[in-house]
């Protein structure tokens, strides 16, 4: 170990302090990624034997800690408990990457299973170890496969039980709390263009495409298709921005307004 560089020292560390792993163990994952620290982490939950790194008995008093008193889930008191001894805003996006983790169903409720399975997955057994995950949960934000994950993940948990699509207030609170993430500078102009134009649910399909557009399409529109292959929504809305000179009018040199 004292032939580390300082740099490889200082991640070696600071993945002991996440993962409140051995050294031994935070070496092994750090150098089968090549010392990247997201990719160490990917190595280190996707192990299998991390399951052996919890405690069940532990897993169940944090379950009970939150429980329904009549009903056997965590339903939104719980939650807001959880997020009080997590020091975290229920409506921080982190918790939308927890329930991610728990393969969640419907957002505000987590069934005994989705809770204990994904705590297992995690490596949480305590309190304190589920403090110390925050940082790793919120840093997967930034990793484009796994926000696409989150993503796509985020409409099924938002949407009403037993509804195929989502709610336009809903979806609207979600793609603000993502793209205050993964920064699109039209976001604003989406949102005030389906209030004015849309006003009913969003498909699936819609859902989806717009994270695509929102990666592949410049703001200024430079590289709009009109001929590709967007669903109606997303080609009515770039016909909204033109007709308002919300793209001619500002352009590139003008972007920070559509901010």
């Amino acid at each position: 170990m004292h032939k580390l560089s300082r740099g490889h020292r200082d991640k070696l560390h600071q993945f002991m302090a996440i993962t409140g792993t051995s050294e031994k163990v935070a070496h092994q994952a750090l150098k089968a990624s090549d010392w990247h620290l997201e990719g160490a982490f990917d190595v280190f939950y996707s192990q299998p034997q991390i399951k052996a790194f919890t405690d069940s008995r532990h897993l169940e008093e944090l379950y009970n800690r939150y429980k329904d008193p009549y009903v056997d889930m965590i339903l939104a008191d719980g939650i807001s408990l959880l997020c009080d001894d997590l020091q975290v805003d229920p409506q921080d996006i982190v918790m939308l990457v927890v329930s991610w983790h728990m393969k969640a169903n419907t957002m505000c409720e987590f069934s005994k299973q989705e809770f204990i399975g994904g705590l297992q997955a995690l490596g949480i057994d305590s309190l304190e170890r589920f403090r110390e995950r925050i940082p790793y949960m919120r840093s997967e934000l930034k990793d484009d496969q796994k926000f696409r994950e989150i993503y796509n993940f985020a409409f099924g948990w938002a949407k009403e039980k037993g509804q195929k699509s989502l709610a336009l207030d809903t979806a609207i609170g979600m793609w603000q709390l993502l793209f205050a993430e993964k920064q699109w500078l039209l976001v604003d102009h989406w949102c005030q263009f389906l209030q004015a134009r849309h006003n009913k649910a969003i498909s699936r399909d819609t859902w989806s495409q717009l994270l695509e557009f929102a990666r592949t399409v410049e703001p200024t529109l430079s590289n709009y298709d009109a001929e590709g292959a967007w669903p109606y929504l997303i080609d009515e809305f770039v016909e909204y921005l033109n007709e308002n000179g919300i793209i001619q009018s500002n352009q590139a040199n003008d972007l920070s307004q559509i901010r």
